[in-house]
């Protein structure tokens, strides 16, 4: 059995925050942001919107494009680090209730940036026993939890959705192989406050994210290059057997780096992070969704879904698009 991506569908707040504002409230200029991250400016949330609206609004438009009704889904996996509740219920199980998935379970998972990716791993998985379409979705509303004080952070993320729906097929082609990989040790590399380990001690308590980022810079371009070189081999392909790379949009810098380390053109990376910034769980179906809308990926094209966050995890994909 085959897992294809038949549906691709994204979510974006309404509101565009560009460099220029930013520069108005912090230490901080359009020409360093963009210098230091290739981010121009980036969506955030208003009062009325959440990660589940953005989720709710992504699967909207995927099971559109896919064809497939919401009762037939079944099952709902919500990647996301900013669900609408701190613990329960999961978010999953809010857009599963939205778009009428009456027969569908729902469950979230937490790997922050690479969440997407273990996401849709896990859906195959489940798509062994259950064939039923699968619907995934990589969600994040960063802004809620970050410190507009901090220029090294705030500049760096937006918020928005992307999803996917997954369908089971004999036809050949599809998603041909996932690699997962986390390393704990690396924990405070990237982290939020906020758990049993430190829980707030008064309601209003801001926890925003810790990063540090020279660390995650670093561990971050060895994951793309491992990742992609890891794929390729397992499926006994050579890096010019592969059309396209769609990276996690952290920082263009990152992206940049890893091209020259592995030695893939950065043309055949697509990279959107100028207007979106990073949106954590969202960043890939996002840019996949652009690039289909923008008639850029063929059929037989292989295509590299890589990503890495918080953790630390990092994992990828090796997409035969059919």
């Amino acid at each position: 059995m085959n897992v294809h991506i038949i549906g691709v569908g994204s979510a974006l707040p309404v509101r565009a925050v560009s460099n220029e504002e930013l520069a108005k409230t912090i230490d901080t200029t359009d020409e360093w942001i963009f210098s230091h991250t290739g981010i121009n400016s980036r969506r955030i949330v208003g009062a009325d919107e959440s990660t589940s609206t953005l989720a709710i609004a992504a699967a909207h438009a995927a099971l559109d494009k896919a064809g497939v009704k919401a009762e037939e889904i079944g099952i709902v996996i919500v990647a996301t680090s900013t669900p609408d509740y701190s613990a329960f219920p999961a978010t999953a199980c809010l857009v599963q209730h939205a778009i009428g998935a009456e027969h569908a379970g729902a469950f979230d998972v937490v790997a922050a940036c690479t969440g997407f990716i273990y996401a849709v791993e896990a859906a195959r998985g489940l798509m062994q026993n259950d064939p039923r379409p699968a619907l995934v979705i990589g969600a994040d509303a960063m802004s809620r939890i970050t410190d507009w004080k901090d220029r090294n952070t705030c500049v760096l993320f937006g918020d928005g959705a992307g999803a996917v729906i997954l369908q089971a097929s004999e036809r050949p082609g599809g998603i041909r192989r996932g690699v997962l990989h986390a390393d704990g040790g690396g924990a405070r590399s990237l982290y939020r406050e906020g758990g049993c380990r430190s829980p707030h001690e008064h309601a209003t308590a801001p926890h925003h994210l810790q990063m540090h980022g020279r660390q995650v810079f670093n561990f971050a371009v060895k994951a793309f290059e491992d990742v992609i070189r890891e794929l390729v081999a397992k499926e006994g392909l050579h890096l010019d057997d592969i059309r396209w790379i769609i990276p996690h949009q952290a920082n263009v810098r990152i992206i940049e780096a890893a091209s020259r380390r592995i030695g893939i053109p950065l043309e055949r990376f697509f990279v959107n992070i100028g207007a979106l910034a990073n949106t954590s769980a969202a960043t890939i179906p996002l840019a996949l969704d652009q690039m289909l809308a923008e008639g850029r990926v063929q059929q037989g094209d292989r295509l590299v879904l890589a990503g890495f966050g918080a953790g630390l995890t990092w994992g990828g994909l090796l997409v035969e698009w059919a």
